[in-house]
């Protein structure tokens, strides 16, 4: 019998989803790929299918008898999305809501964060829009939102899917950095409030955590808790590339929330996992290996949760 969550503590997740997209195209984006039409022919079977497994990893992101307070998600394409997940799935029957961007993404994907009624209660939400120089390929919005947890206390919470290393990791890292310097904007925001504050960031950074980005994030009062984490059942980090683990998914804190720390750790559930015949081991069960479709699969990503007492 799941709980609802465990009085006193606060279990988050972070995941990115792998192209959560509905099977319809929305005007303006780049999205027909992911149509009955287009390359992945994405049906509404697909989706539904992709929709259940997304669902399914969420629920067992925290063992058998409990479930995550907070679930921030990456590459969710929209309302009509993140409704299904929420509405249409198991997690509507155990309470769960959502929050997210609207950002000029080229492809539509944005960021979101999950939350559990009986355990936090948003109060004041907004999207961050970072700017730089390249307009063709717009950088994703921020998402800041701010509750009451259970326990009472008010709880700050920052979502950011940072831009990937296409076109090499040197030419994109100044604008990683962009959004790292807008992320520690609104951190300091919240500081000139309170000094104290309750502060977690998460989400898909696109990069390791001795990178220059998050140890730029860390040099500015951040502790990254998620840093060490590593799975059960053969997993080094949330993604895997080329025959390389590595963890691009954080979970970070303010200095004030260190203490509070309880565990982290990469969920690899063995179905959230394969074996991975070219280079060994394990990786992750994506919903895609090229356009070939797994529908057994979750995401390329791997989920990373954290426990916090409160």
């Amino acid at each position: 019998m799941l709980t609802t969550f465990l009085v006193g503590i606060l279990t988050l997740v972070q995941l990115n989803c792998e192209n959560l997209f509905d099977c319809s195209h929305d005007s303006g984006k780049n999205d027909m790929e992911f149509t009955a039409e287009g390359k992945r022919h994405w049906t509404a079977g697909k989706y539904w299918r992709k929709t259940e497994n997304i669902a399914k990893a969420i629920i067992g992101s925290c063992g058998r008898d409990t479930l995550p307070d907070l679930i921030t998600l990456c590459e969710v394409e929209n309302d009509s999305v993140m409704d299904k997940l929420t509405r249409r799935t198991a997690l509507g029957r155990l309470g769960y809501r959502y929050i997210m961007t609207d950002s000029r993404d080229k492809r539509g994907i944005d960021v979101a964060l999950l939350y559990n009624t009986f355990s936090f209660k948003p109060n004041c939400h907004y999207s961050i829009r970072p700017e730089d120089n390249h307009p063709e390929h717009p950088l994703r919005d921020i998402l800041y939102v701010s509750g009451c947890l259970a326990s009472g206390d008010t709880l700050h919470v920052v979502v950011v899917h940072a831009p990937s290393k296409f076109g090499g990791a040197k030419k994109s890292l100044k604008r990683r950095m962009v959004v790292m310097k807008k992320t520690m904007a609104v951190i300091d925001s919240i500081r000139n409030k309170d000094n104290d504050a309750n502060i977690i960031i998460a989400g898909d950074f696109n990069d390791t955590a001795d990178s220059p980005p998050m140890t730029y994030l860390e040099n500015h009062g951040l502790v990254n808790v998620s840093k060490q984490a590593i799975g059960e059942n053969g997993a080094r980090g949330s993604y895997k590339y080329k025959g390389r683990w590595e963890s691009i998914d954080h979970i970070l804190v303010s200095e004030s929330l260190r203490p509070n720390v309880i565990s982290y750790r990469i969920c690899d559930t063995p179905y959230l996992i394969y074996k991975d015949k070219q280079y060994g081991g394990w990786k992750p069960r994506r919903s895609f290996n090229g356009y070939r479709y797994d529908p057994e699969g979750f995401s390329d990503h791997l989920p990373v949760v954290v426990k916090l007492s409160f």
